[in-house]
């Protein structure tokens, strides 16, 4: 055990200890906090928690590690000496993703409802005392916050993504669940090693069990846009395969409300590339120029819907540019990469 001090008996207990910790008398609710690498975005996330209007002894903090560093375990040791919330800290030596952490985060907690947020969040002060209201009902099994994400009046092509979260239901920066449903469905999917697609897949799992859950939108957390590098929506494509993961455990409820119909644009896009490398090969003129046309054609329109509502700030159209150039083939590999790695028929 790292530490144990403080009237309010703060607890930092190690993953890896068979220590128990202070006390065995579960807690209201549990809130479960994955990091990796971020030891500011943390302490400004542990922060906000530990200034909550409900009763310290009404929750707990469990801070996931998920690939340990000093720095880590530095902050969430320094709010352990503060009176507040009991605080315990795991350490996964080996990363698994968020999934995995949150899976290790629930498993360990005490609460009867276990409440999911991220080190780059900022919960309201309220968050908790107004978020555990609909469980007063007890038929009620979860519920989803509302996400609130700061963004310019005119943001960028990446802020006006992340800022999507607000339209998003049961987002792990703000839910909660009773902890009999998620001992039920076996918590998140770990085969999602990203953030991406493990919170929709854990609630069209519940769903599909008759779960009731409800949306609170006065519980309300706020998810800062953190900077991103030039071109970053490329890389971004690789969420693509696990949208393959996705489909395959939920078929319907992907097409009603993830995505209707396959992105036939990009496969258009595509195959007017292919025509031009082929068309050059074979010396047809006229088939390369019809090629480059459809690809010019559906490129522009690409980078022209992408900019109709975001910055026109010479870098950021330059970086949309090259991007919806690059988009569409990277979107339709890393699509068929899934369908191929779990055996789905998923275009």
């Amino acid at each position: 055990m790292l530490s144990q001090r403080g009237e309010n008996m703060t607890v930092i207990q190690d993953i890896n200890s068979e220590e128990s910790v202070s006390s065995t008398q579960p807690c209201f609710i549990s809130v479960v906090v994955p990091t990796y690498k971020r030891p500011e975005l943390l302490n400004r996330c542990l922060t906000a928690l530990f200034m909550q209007t409900m009763d310290s002894s009404g929750y707990e903090i469990v801070v996931v590690d998920d690939g340990p560093t000093d720095e880590t375990r530095e902050v969430v040791l320094s709010w352990s000496r503060r009176r507040g919330p009991r605080l315990r800290y795991l350490a996964n030596e080996c990363r698994h993703g968020p999934a995995a952490a949150r899976n290790r985060g629930w498993r360990a907690a005490h609460g009867d409802i276990i409440a999911f947020t991220d080190d780059d969040c900022i919960p309201a002060a309220d968050w908790l005392a107004v978020a555990s209201i609909p469980f007063d009902d007890p038929a009620v099994d979860g519920i989803s916050g509302r996400i609130i994400v700061p963004v310019p009046s005119v943001p960028t092509d990446y802020e006006q993504t992340v800022a999507g979260l607000e339209h998003g239901p049961f987002a792990t920066a703000n839910c909660l669940y009773r902890r009999r449903v998620l001992s039920v469905v076996g918590g998140f999917d770990e085969r999602f090693t990203v953030a991406w697609r493990e919170d929709t897949d854990l609630e069209f799992a519940l769903r599909a069990q008759g779960y009731r859950l409800v949306r609170q939108p006065a519980a309300i957390v706020v998810h800062p846009v953190r900077p991103a590098r030039w071109g970053v929506s490329v890389a971004l494509q690789r969420n693509n395969m696990f949208n393959a993961l996705l489909y395959k455990k939920h078929p319907v409820l992907y097409r009603w409300f993830i995505q209707a119909v396959p992105p036939w644009r990009y496969y258009v896009a595509l195959v007017a590339l292919l025509d031009v490398g082929l068309a050059s090969a074979m010396g047809s003129t006229w088939g390369a120029l019809l090629g480059v046309t459809v690809w010019l054609t559906l490129t522009a329109k690409f980078c022209l819907r992408r900019l109709a509502t975001t910055s026109h700030r010479l870098k950021h159209v330059a970086e949309m540019i090259v991007t919806s150039a690059l988009i569409p083939p990277l979107a339709i590999f890393w699509r068929l990469r899934g369908a191929i790695r779990y055996r789905v028929v998923f275009l």
